[in-house]
């Protein structure tokens, strides 16, 4: 039993493996074929079978599927149509690994890990990964035949296999829960392959327990996808389950008649097996692709989507049918880029004590605020060109640009903050570094004064006086004298051999240098409105 466990655990980590692998490798580009497969349910059909064919996991694609779908980017027929597929090629793979491949095994592992080595930091590594993964499944096949062969002669596993074989329900329950555990169909239907092939068991209780090991593969995904609270997303697993898992249960009480009848095919139990797994999912799948329409619409009464409170990071003030009158309009755009300010200015504030007191959970927390940046950065400029794409009064041209302008300029600090503040607070965490006392004074300092042009700026945006963005250009040559001295008080600290780590005086230097970045983006705020000036003046 104890090799037997560690089989079915290679079988199963190889297949995690080739999974991970290749969704690293070409994640994207499968979630883009699968996009790109959504016209009809045929095409999401073969769309289903084929990315769980590359990916040896019906399960992940059914996880893709539901996250399009709670998307809003796949309809629940299509959908479904896509998890009928899943099923299938999932069958096909246990129909490859019937054959004898042993000797494919060392091969995948040798070209596995050269190009894992080789490929540091390229897909070629990924790629490396599920090669690995096919050669260790594959070994795993060769360890599970070894040690199922001698069953015959161990009167403990033939007395417990023989006290199941006139309970079909329990044999599928069995093969339902090892399928769950090891979240996969696949190397239990091997593994019931194998015990078919050495008459380990009954042909009867061989098909009991492939439709146990179906009804085991249909509740994964729908285990998975019931995490959230969110109920939309369990349609497709639930579809899935309602109906591979539904027509398997019909199936367990014929498992008798099934069994004669395919006794009949074939010599070879094992390949029996196999055939009968595959053939089952197709018979499934050609019974309901055409009625899907009906179990979708059940589902989504079943399983209403969830009403989630209002964002407060989503678009607040972008009213679509103000965009007929472009001043109303772009007032709302402002209005929204006073928003995005505000979010940006969170993440600058709390930025510093992230940096001296090395908090990893705020961490986390301000860089979850440059998704919502990126969100309204997107949102603004959509709304905004829906503005232009009319002819506009020049104030309503140039109010536009300069909204545009913000928008760009608060997405680049919000970037600065997330790709390079951050990434510098993750280093220094990860080195328990710190920053003397007067460094990080040196920090305060420069930080307190690029929040004070950033709170100018904001009142910027708001007034457009340019008394206002004079003093912000003013702020960027006082901030470029703060760092200068900053910088030539920490260097003067390493000469003198003083407090200042040498480890950690490369992420000191980096910080100011980044503040002083973010102190450009604010300036370039408040150009446009000094240019308009000077071109109001001569005009004048």
């Amino acid at each position: 039993m104890l090799h037997l466990a560690g089989g079915v655990a290679l079988l199963t980590w190889g297949l995690h493996m080739v999974e991970s692998g290749l969704m690293r490798a070409f994640g994207a580009s499968l979630k883009r074929f699968m996009a790109k497969s959504l016209g009809n349910r045929f095409n999401a059909f073969f769309a289903g079978l084929a990315i769980t064919g590359a990916l040896q996991s019906s399960t992940a694609t059914g996880m893709i599927a539901s996250s399009f779908a709670a998307r809003g980017l796949m309809r629940p027929v299509t959908g479904l149509a896509v998890m009928l597929g899943a099923n299938v090629g999932s069958t096909l793979i246990v129909q490859a690994f019937a054959l004898d491949l042993s000797w494919i095994s060392p091969v995948c592992l040798l070209v596995g890990m050269w190009l894992f080595e080789r490929g540091k930091g390229s897909r070629n590594r990924d790629i490396g990964r599920a090669s690995i993964g096919l050669g260790l499944m594959l070994l795993a096949l060769t360890i599970l035949v070894s040690t199922v062969q001698p069953a015959e002669t161990a009167p403990a596993l033939r007395t417990v296999l023989g006290a199941l074989a006139g309970e079909p329900m329990l044999n599928a329950a069995l093969a339902c829960l090892l399928t769950w555990a090891a979240h996969s169909s696949i190397p239990i239907v091997l593994f019931v392959m194998s015990m078919a092939s050495l008459h380990t068991v009954s042909m009867s209780t061989a098909v009991a327990m492939v439709l146990g090991a179906n009804v085991g593969s249909a509740l994964n995904p729908y285990f998975e996808a019931a995490k959230g609270n969110d109920k939309s997303r369990r349609r497709l697993p639930a579809g899935n389950l309602l109906l591979r898992g539904g027509v398997c249960v019909l199936l367990i009480a014929a498992c008798d008649p099934l069994a004669r009848l395919l006794g009949n095919i074939s010599a070879d139990p094992g390949r029996v097996i196999a055939d009968f797994h595959t053939g089952l999912n197709i018979v499934i799948a050609l019974i309901f692709i055409g009625v899907l329409d009906p179990v979708a619409r059940l589902l989504e009464r079943m399983l209403p989507a969830l009403q989630l409170p209002e964002d407060a990071n989503a678009p607040r003030y972008l009213d679509e049918s103000a965009l007929p009158i472009p001043s109303h309009a772009l007032s709302c755009a402002a209005r929204e880029v006073g928003h995005m300010g505000e979010i940006v200015e969170v993440m600058l504030r709390d930025s510093m004590p992230v940096l001296l007191a090395n908090d990893r959970r705020a961490l986390s927390d301000i860089a979850s605020r440059d998704d919502a940046v990126d969100m309204l950065h997107d949102a603004i400029k959509y709304y905004v060109t829906e503005i232009t794409r009319e002819p506009l009064e020049d104030e309503d041209r140039q109010w536009a640009s300069s909204i545009m302008t913000a928008v760009i300029n608060l997405e680049h600090i919000g970037d600065i903050i997330d790709k390079n503040l951050l990434e510098t607070a993750r280093k220094k965490i990860k080195a328990q570094l710190s920053f003397s006392a007067e460094g990080a004074e040196e920090l305060r300092a420069l930080h307190h004064a690029v929040i004070d042009s950033f709170h100018r700026v904001q009142a910027l945006l708001v007034s457009r006086r340019p008394q206002i963005a004079a003093q912000v250009i003013a702020d960027k040559h006082a901030i470029r004298d703060l760092e200068r001295a900053a910088r030539e008080r920490h260097l003067e600290r390493l000469r003198n051999g003083l407090p200042d780590s040498v480890a950690s005086s490369s992420l000191h230097l980096d910080v100011l240098r980044d503040l002083v970045r973010i102190q450009s983006h604010i300036c370039a705020l408040a150009y446009p409105l000094l240019e308009e000036r000077v071109a109001a003046e001569a005009h004048n």
